[in-house]
């Protein structure tokens, strides 16, 4: 059975998806952008800031949901630009607990709204 998820404390859907969508105990997320969601402003010009809307986004989403980041099992990053890696891989590991997920990190030509970073999260309900 598929339901879905969806939270004020992150950004609406730009496009026809969902914010997650749970497939028995698995919960998928949709790729997260820096919106702010009490805004609707986009955060591209620092990209310390930048990540931490991002993972702040993907946490709105999992709470709304009753899961944590431990209950992730599988991450993909998008980076606008590798030379971010550092910065990014810096601060998104500082909202796991140590039990980090499966991931791939991608170099991408571009990202919706010109953003420098999408990160998605595939979680599960122990």
């Amino acid at each position: 059975m598929k339901s879905i998820v969806k939270t004020e404390n992150a950004p609406s859907p730009i496009g026809p998806y969902n914010q997650a969508v749970w497939a028995g105990n698995m919960l998928f997320v949709s790729g997260q952008i820096a919106i702010n969601p009490v805004t609707n402003e986009i955060i591209i010009h620092d990209i310390s800031l930048e990540a931490h809307q991002v993972m702040k986004n993907l946490a709105a989403i999992l709470t709304e949901a009753g899961l944590t980041f431990d209950n992730v099992v599988k991450t993909g990053i998008f980076l606008k630009n590798m030379s971010d890696f550092a910065i990014v891989n810096e601060i998104y590991g500082s909202y796991f607990s140590g039990n980090y997920p499966a991931r791939e990190t991608v170099e991408v030509a571009s990202l919706p709204k010109n953003v420098n970073v999408e990160i998605s999260v595939i979680a599960v309900k122990f």
